[in-house]
């Protein structure tokens, strides 16, 4: 058995919204065979950033995750900050777009795009 596609505790899931939107993205990219890629990386006004892309290659120590017809990439070191987090999609005019709803954060900016645990 592969230790990579273990789900031990705490997954990243989908709300039904994200991932029709989601799809709707890969399906206008052509890139229906790609996963969306979460992790985090230094930075922002809070101390830690989210990034959301689209991938087509697993890594070797990658979390993989199935929400809503959606494949979910996560490299373990980020996976380690979102366990449970739930990706949202909002279509209002003013605060619009994808709403990460991370348990484990202590602290985000106003703007929900960085972090600090």
């Amino acid at each position: 058995m592969n230790n990579q596609n273990i789900i031990d505790e705490g997954e990243i899931t989908l709300t039904e919204k994200a991932g029709i939107r989601l799809k709707s993205i890969l399906k206008g990219e052509n890139k229906e065979n790609h996963a969306l890629r979460l992790n985090v990386t230094g930075g922002g006004c809070s101390g830690m950033s989210y990034n959301m892309s689209f991938d087509d290659s697993e890594e070797e120590y990658d979390k993989v995750f199935h929400s809503q017809g959606v494949k979910i990439l996560c490299d373990l070191k980020s996976w380690l900050y979102l366990k449970d987090t739930k990706i949202d999609f909002s279509d209002d005019l003013l605060s619009g777009g994808f709403k990460i709803n991370n348990p484990n954060a202590e602290k985000t900016c106003s703007c929900g795009t960085s972090f600090s645990a």
